[in-house]
């Protein structure tokens, strides 16, 4: 039984499929390409998980509804290089989870429910959904808090399994943890996505945890630490992720630390060369995406190190600085520097016009779509969040924004409404022009 059905099984539901009305009256067509749009993210979160599945499936571009999911999905084919042309959206699926009172719980299940509303990938060009929270974090994994009590998603937790506030443990008899991740990802390649996560390398942010005893302090210069950081990411590399988004990136090796704002010592160079050429040659994957955050400037360094692609070099809000750096780097296949429309350090502010700009810079800035420079977003990027939050935040803290202590209540809350819907669509209408190029 593949991991779909496995999950629908383990929910108590049937995995006879059938298609999806709701999806149809949403739809958003360019060509063959399929989304829903012109939605709030509640709409989608209030749904089940099967009726998520059904929603992914009704999109399919082929020409026969599968009233069961298919047992092998393979991943869009973009060749192996596939991360330099890339847009990475990053998913805060522990702000999407199901806020049930004082719990956090099953952000898997809110993951797989907002993927129908993601532009699936484009004719040249991959999407790829990055996911915020994969391992626990530090302080109150499986809890929400107060708006302004820490409960960062930057400090983790490894040798412990996966977050509390992601993993549905209470089928995890019927369906593992890896099994749920493997589910998110086939639902996802299905749907003409790439997939990743985001991961930290600033060792005071990572705890080794072991069965009965206290947590120990992460040492890069420990070698079975070192170890467990590669296990670690292999074991989730195999149930389908193909990029990792590497926190503080650019510092790695000693580089530029006076603009370092993580806490604790960063691998070596040659630490971080071997790691990322551990991960690909343990999975057995030629198409990883490393992507590294904020590195700018020495291309070849950042090549060497065997990065695919970085944040926050190109001015995103001038279409002319974007389509020149495009011509500039179009010869660059192994490493290439990306626009950012926001990054998970936003705190807000910026007006819808100024984001939808930006987006339509990395969709269009350049003479041909093979020259096309990857580009970043966060979840707020296509589904505005309220007023009195923004993405550092939530990433920083998490809140529950409900007023009754109901998990519906949060996803009505945590975005804007009316307005929030006016964008999206406006951001689907640029997606709609972009995706046959």
């Amino acid at each position: 039984m593949n991991t779909v059905n496995k999950l629908l099984t383990a929910l108590n539901e049937i995995t006879i499929l059938t298609p999806d009305e709701w999806t149809k009256n949403h739809e958003y067509n360019s060509g063959i390409k399929k989304w829903v749009a012109n939605v709030l993210p509640s709409e989608l979160l209030t749904r089940s998980v099967k009726e998520a599945i059904e929603s992914i499936v009704t999109l399919c571009e082929c020409h026969t509804f599968y009233t069961k999911f298919p047992d092998i999905i393979e991943t869009p084919n973009y060749g192996d290089k596939w991360g330099v042309l890339a847009n990475y959206i990053e998913i805060n699926n522990r702000a999407i989870a199901e806020m049930d009172g004082q719990y956090t719980k099953n952000g898997i299940f809110s993951s797989i429910k907002i993927l129908p509303a993601i532009p699936p990938s484009a004719k040249s060009w991959a999407n790829c959904v990055i996911l915020s929270q994969i391992f626990p974090n530090i302080y109150g994994d499986g809890f929400n808090k107060g708006p302004s009590e820490e409960n960062s998603i930057y400090g983790i937790k490894l040798n412990i399994g996966y977050s509390k506030n992601i993993i549905n443990y209470e089928i995890s008899d019927k369906i593992t943890p890896e099994e749920q991740f493997k589910t998110f990802n086939d639902i996802a390649h299905f749907h003409g996505l790439k997939t990743g996560f985001r991961t930290v390398i600033s060792a005071d942010q990572i705890k080794v945890s072991q069965d009965y005893q206290d947590d120990v302090p992460f040492n890069w210069d420990n070698r079975e630490h070192l170890e467990l950081f590669i296990k670690e990411h292999v074991r989730l590399v195999n149930t389908g992720f193909e990029a990792i988004f590497i926190d503080s990136a650019k510092h790695i090796g000693g580089y530029d630390m006076g603009n370092y704002t993580g806490v604790g010592a960063l691998p070596s160079y040659e630490q971080m060369q071997y790691i990322l050429h551990e991960i690909r040659s343990r999975s057995g994957k030629t198409t990883l995406s490393f992507v590294g955050e904020k590195s700018t400037g020495d291309f070849a360094r950042y090549k060497n190190l065997g990065l695919t692609s970085g944040t926050a070099f190109i001015e995103p809000d001038n279409f002319d600085e974007v389509k020149h750096w495009s011509k500039e780097l179009k010869y660059e296949r192994e490493y290439s520097p990306g626009i950012e429309v926001s990054n998970d350090n936003d705190e807000g502010g910026r007006p819808y016009e100024a984001r939808l700009n930006r987006i339509h810079n990395s969709l269009f800035g350049y003479e041909f779509p093979s020259d096309k420079l990857p580009s970043f977003m966060q979840m707020e990027d296509l589904f505005p969040l309220r007023y009195d939050t923004n993405t550092h935040h939530l990433m920083m803290t998490n809140p529950s924004y409900s007023i009754d202590g109901t998990k519906e209540s949060h996803w009505e809350n945590l975005f804007t409404k009316d307005d929030g819907r006016e964008y999206n669509k406006k951001v689907a209408e640029l997606f709609y022009h972009s995706l046959n190029l």
